[in-house]
């Protein structure tokens, strides 16, 4: 008896998975790394540092290729490759004995996480729907939330128990335990034609679901669409990230080095509401429109806490803006998604990630540098709103208009 399931869920549920394993090993991971590196060997912070920054900029770097390969042959070599690289360079990280050696480890790492990320992941959804195709990859990258929320602290917890060479090797054994026969088995289809089937779940030649979103960009919009998408979300991205990466410093002048950590924590869990009720609604709505209302809910919470430092200012900031990262983060595939089509998106996703991806690289040396100029947190996060709203702009005012 055939599954009364469209093949697709199961896709996106294997997304889901990678998200986790990805998102906890790689961009959150990096922060058990600093941490586990610098205090197994002694080694400076900025020197495992600028070794982090060099796994975000490959991972930049990769993003144009990774949509032209799965455009062209499907996720699953793709991905394939990017578990094996993953997996390579976090049992490596343990293994170093010179902080030269860690670049090869984070340009690894940099591979798997540029394929195993928002663009990979994406981009494996993105052929199965249509009239879900934003619940679909929200719900996808939904994974990343429980990577922060469960994979740190599990990644913490064996290294603590293990040491550092133990327990990346143990980390990384388990993640290719999971991740390999899944994506062999689950993403061996670029999409629903191989099964004969349309997007949703339709018969091919019964009515199926139509690309709507192909006849919005044509070859007079489709640079305007691309490109103000882009740099809104690459500004956006920088604030977003060099916040998120200045979040603890800023909340210990505030609440000491615990209740730091608590309300970093409690920030994490708004961000996973806010995905949870974006896959709800992010169909039935105007997404860029949606972008927008995120984006001015960051800005309102930048603002906010730079013109009124305090205790009670900086609490419900931090959750506003937690609760917008979710939305801002997911949305920029699903802008693209929308404007472009199934077909187009893989490698027009791939361009505009490229950017992205360079721009919020630079997000914590940016607010660092800030910092350093102007001697406290409250007038960087004024920039910071500043550069939020020239994303806000430029969404907004890059959109098709009806005639």
């Amino acid at each position: 008896m055939k599954s009364k399931i469209f093949y697709g869920w199961r896709v996106v549920a294997a997304c889901f998975v990678i998200a986790c394993f990805s998102w906890g090993l790689g961009l959150f991971g990096s922060s058990v790394y600093l941490q586990a590196v610098t205090a197994e060997h002694g080694w400076s912070i900025s020197e495992v540092s600028s070794a982090i920054t060099t796994f975000l900029l490959i991972s930049a770097a990769g993003q144009s290729a990774l949509g032209r390969s799965i455009a062209r042959h499907g996720p699953r070599p793709a991905l394939l490759v990017g578990t094996i690289c993953m997996c390579i360079g976090v049992a490596s990280i343990g293994l170093v004995g010179r902080p030269w050696q860690l670049y090869p480890c984070f340009a690894l790492l940099g591979i798997g996480w540029a394929t195993l990320s928002t663009t990979g992941i994406s981009a494996s959804v993105a052929p199965w729907f249509e009239r879900h195709q934003g619940r679909s990859i929200t719900l996808a990258i939904m994974g990343a939330s429980f990577g922060a929320i469960l994979g740190v602290p599990t990644l913490l917890y064996i290294v603590d128990r293990l040491g550092l060479r133990g327990g990346l090797l143990a980390a990384s054994v388990v993640a290719g335990l999971v991740l390999l026969p899944l994506i062999g088995a689950v993403l061996r289809y670029r999409g629903p034609e191989d099964l004969g089937m349309t997007r949703d779940g339709g018969l091919v030649g019964a009515g199926g679901a139509l690309d709507l979103a192909e006849h919005i960009a044509t070859p007079e919009n489709r640079r305007r669409l691309l490109w103000s998408a882009t740099a809104a979300f690459a500004l956006t991205l920088l604030a977003q990230i060099g916040f998120i990466a200045h979040h603890v410093a800023l909340a210990e002048q505030f609440l000491g080095k615990f209740g730091a950590g608590v309300l970093v924590s409690a920030t994490g869990a708004v961000t996973l509401f806010g995905r949870l009720y974006l896959a709800k609604i992010v169909d039935g709505a105007p997404v860029r429109r949606l972008a927008c209302q995120a984006m001015v809910a960051q800005l309102a919470a930048l603002l906010a806490i730079g013109l009124f430092p305090s205790i009670p200012t900086l609490i419900v900031g931090s959750l506003i803006y937690g609760f917008a990262i979710g939305h801002v983060t997911t949305l920029s595939p699903i802008v693209v998604r929308r404007e472009f089509g199934a077909k187009a998106f893989a490698e027009v996703y791939g361009t505009a990630a490229t950017c992205i991806q360079f721009f919020s690289a630079c997000g914590p040396a940016f607010i660092g540098y800030l910092h350093e100029q102007l001697g406290s947190y409250p007038p960087v996060l004024l920039v910071s709103a500043g550069v939020t709203a020239l994303g806000c702009v430029s969404l907004y005012f890059g959109a098709e208009r009806a005639t």
